[in-house]
């Protein structure tokens, strides 16, 4: 015979065993213990991975940078340099040489320079940026075979146009800041600038 009067509110009920012996026992109580249980083993686990991936970061010197807030820093690996003899691009075959100011062909693979912009040589919007393009293509030829110098990735891998955008960079400066500092490219910001 079970009675709950009052005391199912409290999760206690209570039994009886004949002539008047109760035994009391109390299921929430019981309920509440595994899920403490389980809520522990959770928190236990949870503190494991963590322990792994701090100790980890430790490893790694990460913490640090994690702790303050900072990007996490690109592993180092040398970037590949490069040192070639360009031309201006004349035929239909393009394995390296200059399109124009902002654009080259290395090795087969049609590369953007990605920081910069520089005036149009095909379909200039006036005289003044059809000699400035001019003047830019021949000046990065110049400067791409001045002696070494790497490719570093850019914010994206390709352009819409399936050109790989990388920015030059010889003695870890950027070869387009050089034509920018010449008068012969825009800083890229996002579009393009006029030139006339």
């Amino acid at each position: 015979m079970v009675s709950a009067k009052g005391d199912r509110h409290m999760g206690v009920i209570r039994q009886s065993y004949g002539r008047g012996g109760t035994r009391r026992r109390t299921v929430r109580r019981r309920r509440n213990r595994v899920l403490e249980m389980g809520q522990l083993l959770a928190v236990a686990l949870a503190a494991i991975a963590l322990g792994g991936a701090v100790t980890r970061m430790v490893d790694e010197g990460r913490l640090t940078d994690w702790l303050l807030g900072a990007a996490p820093a690109a592993a180092s690996v040398a970037p590949e340099v490069y040192s070639r003899h360009f031309a201006i691009c004349s035929s239909a075959k393009r394995d390296t040489c200059i399109v124009d100011g902002d654009t080259f062909w290395l090795d087969g693979t049609k590369i953007r320079i990605a920081d910069i912009n520089t005036p149009e040589i095909s379909s200039p919007q006036c005289a003044r940026e059809a000699q400035l393009g001019r003047q830019a293509t021949s000046r990065l030829a110049q400067l791409l075979n001045a002696g070494p110098f790497s490719l570093a990735p850019a914010d994206r891998d390709e352009d819409r146009y399936g050109r790989k955008l990388r920015i030059v960079e010889r003695d870890g400066r950027s070869v387009g800041a050089q034509l920018v500092a010449e008068g012969l490219a825009h800083e890229w910001q996002g579009a393009r600038r006029g030139w006339c």
